[in-house]
């Protein structure tokens, strides 16, 4: 650990140069035009877990990061953000299984819908492309939603039919831990990539227009789900792995896969995502709070103390934060686009699901048009910005549509995760 200290310290770099009035000019006039769809948002975990479900007790109109636990996400930060399209995370824990998940999902779905019914005015729910376009011109914020691992249908296909008539978008085929017929990229390998069941799960994702979202699969997962789906795929919150090894982002292999499928990843902009400096920096911190409260229960004295909180702000002296900005989050759009192409870029920052991290600048939904400077400012058109804030997904969204109208003769499958 001690030799990792000083690498961290020469690699800090000065804070990027404010855009030119001009740039951020025509940043704001394509926003404007083509608002961002994100990907993954998870304030409705945020409102359960940190507001017991209390919706209508926060109000999303005022400076949510005063609130006792601060948010990344409120309207007028998602107006000055140029948001048009928000897919709401349901997440629950890896942990949950069974009719427990099934449950925990639809309160999941409920605190969606009565916070969108609360600000009808700014929200509305959207079922297909069509309905994203009606609402942005209506000059509403989209609102759609998506399953944050394939643990959480109980592995009952006829639960997961009942989500999509509910209103679920898309899947994330796993989270954290690999399911009996699909591998997470964080733990170890049940299905070799995917199963029988989790062939039929795909199959029936296309047959009911819902999208497959392998953002946390494994690469063997992720490789097997596009040799079977019959629809394009998005990674809903994920980043280039050339750029950042971390086993949540995506190899150029299968950066290439997804292109070819017709898909879209869209880029995370959680720090340890972007930057192995900064995944470092955070890798030393935990070990350091860890050690130091294990000390600190050996001794018998109070972990959470004033002698642990002295030394952990002496520790972030004398190791300051990797600095993580703007920059880096268009680096990882350009090293996609350079591998993909332009039509298989988007955006899923992963706002309120990364602990009130972000880079230097972007720590909530307010700070796409910074982002959108930047790119412009390395020489990208109009139109290829227009790709990336919504024109990819919302083809990807199109196409998944199609592909459920060409399947609608067909039966449903009838199957349950044999476990």
């Amino acid at each position: 650990m001690t030799i990792l200290f000083p690498l961290l310290l020469l690699g800090a770099q000065a804070a990027p140069p404010p855009a030119d009035p001009a740039t951020l000019a025509r940043a704001e006039r394509v926003l404007a035009a083509a608002p961002v769809i994100d990907g993954h948002n998870d304030l409705p975990s945020e409102l359960r877990t940190s507001y017991r479900a209390a919706v209508e007790s926060v109000d999303l109109h005022g400076d949510t990061t005063k609130l006792p636990r601060p948010l990344q996400t409120d309207i007028p930060r998602l107006r000055k953000g140029h948001v048009g399209g928000q897919f709401w995370s349901l997440y629950i824990p890896a942990s949950q299984s069974g009719g427990q998940a099934v449950q925990t999902t639809l309160d999941q779905i409920d605190i969606v819908r009565r916070f969108v019914r609360a600000n009808p005015e700014t929200f509305a729910l959207a079922q297909t492309a069509a309905d994203v376009r009606r609402i942005n011109k209506q000059g509403r914020i989209a609102s759609l939603m998506g399953i944050e691992g394939g643990h959480q249908f109980g592995g009952r296909l006829s639960t997961l039919r009942q989500f999509r008539e509910l209103g679920v978008l898309y899947m994330t085929l796993t989270h954290g831990r690999s399911l009996s017929w699909a591998d997470s990229s964080t733990d170890e390998p049940r299905s070799g990539g995917l199963s029988d069941f989790g062939r039929q799960v795909i199959g029936e994702m296309n047959r009911i227009g819902m999208i497959v979202d392998v953002s946390h699969v494994s690469d063997a997962t992720m490789a097997a789900a596009l040799a079977v789906t019959r629809a394009p795929v998005i990674a809903s919150h994920s980043s280039a792995r050339a750029l950042a090894d971390r086993p949540r982002n995506i190899p150029d292999d299968l950066l290439r896969g997804i292109a070819k499928n017709g898909g879209v990843v869209m880029v995370n902009v959680y720090p340890g995502f972007l930057s192995d400096e900064w995944n470092d920096w955070e890798t030393a911190r935990t070990a350091f709070i860890r050690a130091n409260r294990e000390a600190a229960g050996a001794d018998g004295a109070a972990a959470d103390g004033a002698a642990a909180r002295a030394a952990l702000a002496q520790w972030l002296r004398d190791h300051p934060e990797p600095l993580v900005d703007v920059r880096n989050v268009a680096d990882h759009v350009d090293h996609i686009v350079k591998v993909a192409g332009h039509d298989h870029v988007g955006l899923g920052a992963d706002y309120d699901g990364i602990g009130g991290n972000g880079p230097q600048g972007m720590k909530g939904v307010d700070s796409y048009t910074l982002l959108f400077a930047e790119l412009a400012r390395r020489g990208w058109s109009d139109a290829n910005l227009a790709k990336l804030s919504q024109g990819n997904v919302l083809r990807v969204m199109e196409r998944v549509e199609a592909t459920a109208r060409s399947m609608a003769d067909l039966p449903p499958i009838d199957a349950n995760d044999p476990g």
